[in-house]
């Protein structure tokens, strides 16, 4: 049975997760302590407007759906951020790049979370 994540607390807590980035999204998985498969879904204004963040969640709670029960890790939370490129990807394709985040984040691998640069606004000549 799949839950959705609603408490800012556990996106939160799912940032301290395993870390898996692909071009169209990035999946954060970390252990919930027995509570079973949930997930969560973030878009954020960066992303592009109302109607365009929407039909990126609407993609992201399907993919969601289909992979999760199958693939998904037990008792953990998944939480699907998304990226700008994630909107026009193909569905597949994105359904596909799951598939093996989710495999890389099964087998304990994740993508370093050190290397993030810094913001643009924050210069000084």
């Amino acid at each position: 049975m799949l839950s959705v994540l609603t408490k800012r607390a556990d996106f939160l807590a799912a940032n301290s997760g395993t870390r898996n980035a692909r071009s169209g999204f990035v999946l954060l998985t970390r252990p919930n302590g027995g509570q079973g498969i949930r997930y969560g879904i973030t878009v954020t204004k960066k992303i592009g407007n109302a109607v365009v963040r929407n039909r990126m969640k609407r993609r992201f709670r399907e993919l969601l759906r289909a992979a999760l029960p199958e693939q998904g890790l037990p008792d953990h939370d998944h939480v699907l951020i998304g990226r700008a490129g994630g909107v026009e990807r193909d569905f597949h394709l994105m359904a596909d790049e799951l598939s093996l985040a989710l495999a890389r984040a099964r087998e304990g691998k994740g993508d370093p979370s050190g290397g993030r640069r810094p913001r643009r606004g924050n210069r000084r000549p």
